[in-house]
């Protein structure tokens, strides 16, 4: 139960520092347009950020069972930590400026999946690996996301811009799955 504990409190973490990115984007894109394709945009958006999610938590999900493939993960997200100090913690990333190329429906729906794609990465292979073999949690982690993700990016980042201790606890949660993935599969190979 301890165990089931601490992986739902890493998820959690994890899900409150990456997930409002998505949203951030999904929000900027839309901004570009009139009020009756803005709510269309975010609708569509969102739908195909939730379709491509669930098929990259499930992918992730089964690639993680390989040995081999924990320590690349484990590594990937070393990498994450890193980033997520210089932008997140350090607070040094400049204004995010996201252009669409063609100002249509279409384009910025295209724009918006291509976002999630690259920023979703993060988020999927750390809940995996959070989450290990409790496929509840990881289902929980993988609803969480979403929600936060649809409804709540911007209070989010709003409290890690106000409360740099959030950041903090999800960046230590983070690499702590990250330790984990890099340990599991180095004591695998080394046996």
């Amino acid at each position: 139960m301890t165990e089931q504990i601490i992986i739902f409190s890493q998820i959690v973490l994890i899900d409150l520092v990456l997930a409002g990115d998505n949203a951030i984007i999904i929000g900027m894109i839309a901004s570009q347009f009139p009020e009756d394709k803005r709510k269309k945009i975010i609708f569509w958006g969102i739908t195909g950020a939730i379709i491509l999610r669930i098929i990259l938590t499930l992918l992730t999900a089964y690639l993680l069972q390989i040995t081999g493939l924990r320590l690349i993960g484990g590594i990937l997200l070393l990498y994450i930590v890193y980033k997520l100090y210089v932008d997140v913690i350090k607070n040094l990333n400049e204004e995010k400026k996201v252009k669409v190329k063609e100002a249509s429906f279409l384009g910025a729906i295209w724009t918006i999946l291509l976002a999630d794609f690259t920023m979703s990465l993060d988020n999927v292979l750390g809940v995996a690996g959070a989450a290990g073999d409790h496929y509840k949690l990881l289902i929980f982690g993988l609803v969480l996301s979403i929600i936060l993700m649809a409804t709540a990016a911007t209070l989010i980042s709003d409290w890690i811009k106000k409360y740099k201790w959030i950041a903090w606890a999800g960046l230590l949660a983070i690499l702590i799955v990250a330790i984990e993935l890099i340990y599991t599969d180095i004591k695998i190979l080394i046996l």
